[in-house]
């Protein structure tokens, strides 16, 4: 960029020889946000400040002080140099000088000097810079910023994509639209070998031609409600099936799926338990009972279609990973007894507690559950029944209570304790009065007698209790 020089007036003497000192220095005042005149041995004589936006720090204290002190340290310099220029005869160059500002930070002004009289008097006119100043910091800022968004999404990206990579599952990225892959991580492309040129193919041709329209099903679903269930299918080359499961996801105005190629549950159960029989695994699977299994810390590893059902989780691979503590009971409490007693005794039966699921639903259950040391690693295998029918049908009555301190403790965990107070009182009660009416034989005047009760008092707790069927 090419810099014009100054430009003086044509006939400065003519039409401005008559202007008086007071007009000039107003004229100086208004053009500038702070104006100094300096005598020949660079002292300031006069200050005149043009702008109330600008905050200097003790600026009346600045006359009868040499200009180069009223400046930083690093200003100094640029302080003589503009009186050199100012004595070449024309207008100095613009430089940059700063003051200390009330704040205790610097105050920019850009400063440009002119020589008045031959002794080498000046007067040095200054335009602030804070605003720019202001603007420039805040520039360096943005790009300080947006350096680190930069940095977080590049190291985002890296982590996916080792992510993407390291995982066992064959894992795809399906482009919408076209439904052809547009990546795929290793284990896909170990899946598919030199059967197929796997980037850029049509999902379509990695599976059986039957399964067809399971797939424009599945991707249908997924564009209209954003979520499918899991399906079947077998593979175009190999006559195993595996389950497919998706999810939608947009990226640069795109739509893609992320779809997961898992083996199926008759397969994965057969590559965890070698020699087992089919059969048993798959009424695992069909089981009316949930069925999980862990790892020592409780994280599940899979898991039957009822205990999905049980948690409300749509597809296994969302609780795959997850600690039962998240569904069982009594916040955390009940999985650490059991992961205790496996511990320690390898089995544990018939444990009482309850389930929740994610969309806020409660189960009484059961839990019977069995270490297998004999896996590499171990695990913990989990049978869990839900008895709400079985509770509602024993307890569905306000006129039947526990029997037992057994009964009752099954109860932890169903009832609130302000409950399982209420009937504890209640068991209290009626073992005292079977017990005075035995050591009375029957009689329910001495019995209503030994308990400091009224006969009538007596009666209404016998019917209460179910000790007698009339009124008496």
């Amino acid at each position: 960029m090419v810099v014009e020089a100054l430009k003086p007036f044509q006939s400065p003497q003519e039409l401005l020889g008559d202007v008086d000192p007071t007009t000039v220095g107003s004229v100086i005042t208004v053009a500038s946000d702070v104006a100094l005149v300096v005598d020949g041995d660079g002292v300031v004589r006069d200050v005149a400040v043009g702008s109330d936006q600008v905050r200097l720090d003790g600026y009346g204290r600045w006359v009868g002080r040499r200009w180069a002190e009223i400046v930083t340290t690093d200003s100094r310099p640029k302080v003589e140099a503009l009186r050199r220029e100012a004595k070449q005869g024309t207008a100095s160059s613009w430089r940059h000088l700063n003051h200390r500002s009330p704040t205790g930070g610097d105050l920019p002004i850009n400063y440009a000097a002119v020589e008045i009289r031959p002794d080498g008097r000046l007067v040095a006119v200054g335009r602030d810079l804070s605003d720019v100043a202001s603007l420039q910091q805040r520039l360096v800022e943005a790009q300080q910023a947006l350096e680190q968004d930069y940095a977080r999404v590049r190291q985002a990206e890296m982590r996916y994509r080792l992510l993407f990579q390291a995982t066992s599952e064959p894992v795809l990225i399906v482009e919408a639209a076209a439904l052809k892959v547009t990546e795929a991580n290793a284990a896909a492309e170990a899946l598919v070998g030199n059967r197929l040129p796997l980037i850029g193919a049509a999902l379509s041709h990695l599976f059986d031609p039957s399964g067809a329209r399971s797939i424009d099903t599945l991707f249908a679903t997924l564009n209209s409600t954003g979520h499918a269930d899991d399906i079947q299918l077998q593979l175009a080359f190999d006559p195993s099936t595996v389950r497919v499961s998706a999810l939608l996801f947009r990226q640069d105005n795109t739509s893609f799926f992320l779809v997961r190629l898992a083996p199926s549950p008759a397969d994965e159960a057969a590559a965890r338990a070698p020699g087992a029989n089919p059969k048993l695994c798959a009424y695992v699977e069909s089981s009316a009972d949930g069925f999980a299994v862990t790892d020592t810390l409780g994280r599940l590893i899979t898991a039957n279609r009822a205990f999905l059902d049980l948690a409300q989780v749509p597809v296994e691979a969302q609780a795959v990973g997850r600690s039962l503590e998240r569904w069982l009971g009594r916040g955390g409490i009940d999985l650490r007894i059991l992961l205790t007693n496996l511990r320690e005794k390898g089995t544990i039966r018939l444990f009482a507690t309850s389930l929740q699921g994610e969309q806020g639903s409660t189960s009484s259950v059961e839990v019977s559950a069995a270490a297998v040391s004999g896996a590499d690693p171990t695990c913990f295998c989990f049978s869990i029944r839900n008895v709400n029918q079985r509770l509602v049908r024993g307890l569905g009555s306000d006129q039947d209570i526990p029997r037992s301190a057994e009964q009752l403790s099954q109860l932890i965990g169903v009832l609130p304790l302000k409950e399982i107070v209420r009937q504890s009182t209640d068991i209290i009660e009626r073992l005292s009065i079977e017990a005075a009416l035995r050591l009375t034989n029957d009689n329910r005047v001495s019995a209503a007698e030994l308990l400091g009760l009224s006969r009538q008092s007596l009666y209404v707790k016998l019917r209460r209790f179910g000790l007698i069927d009339v009124p008496c």
